[in-house]
């Protein structure tokens, strides 16, 4: 399965999710399109809680997507303040072999927290180096044969190399400069999106109370 409109094949998972935004790293804007969709999403599925699930691995610079991101996510000053939960970092990587204790420990509050899926994809040639926004969860290690349970109320993906064919040597090849400049905009989109939806979420329960 590839990165269409039929889905995308990820190291740790697909999804057949239609994405709501898809938009190339060169484009000007595109950090701030992220956002503006994360926001959108996130205020539509309503939910008090939030977790950022970061998934990929180090060993492999294709996959080191997610865990890129989770690590820019908590250096960076836009969410300390906050009680969003990243999970998956460089140092402490969410993967295939990690990832369903990970997902038990989020179990119990799932019914109030939306969790966000950040995730590498292997595509066609013309979507390498795309970034996907959608709604609807991944299917971790669909990608490498493997079966784990799906995971995300929304997803962001990156489309890091051409899949089809040896897609571990394929992610042993990915440039890294490509995958850190997809999860520079991916974290600054999600960080600008998530404090906007928090913001806006604030204000209407400023209004509501006041009213």
């Amino acid at each position: 399965m590839r990165d269409g409109s039929q889905g995308r094949i990820g190291m740790a998972g697909a999804t057949r999710a239609r994405a709501d935004l898809r938009v190339r790293v060169e484009e000007p804007g595109a950090t701030e399109r992220v956002a503006q969709q994360v926001a959108h999403s996130l205020g539509r599925l309503g939910r008090p809680g939030l977790a950022i699930l970061c998934i990929g691995t180090d060993r492999s610079t294709g996959d080191a997507l997610g865990p890129l991101v989770g690590t820019l996510l908590t250096r960076g000053e836009a969410l300390r303040e906050t009680q969003v939960r990243v999970l998956g970092t460089l140092d402490e990587p969410v993967h295939a072999g990690n990832l369903e204790r990970v997902l038990a420990g989020l179990a119990a509050e799932r019914s109030s927290t939306t969790v966000v899926a950040v995730d590498a994809c292997l595509g066609r040639s013309e979507n390498v180096g795309s970034i996907s926004v959608g709604t609807g969860p991944l299917q971790p290690g669909a990608g490498v044969n493997k079966t784990l349970p799906p995971v995300g109320d929304l997803f962001v993906t990156g489309t890091v190399n051409v899949g089809g064919f040896m897609e571990y040597f394929v992610l042993q090849n990915t440039r890294l400069s490509l995958v850190m400049r997809m999860a520079e905009i991916i974290a600054s989109g999600l960080a600008a999106g998530v404090a906007a939806f928090l913001a806006a979420r604030e204000a209407a329960a400023g209004r509501g109370s006041a009213g």
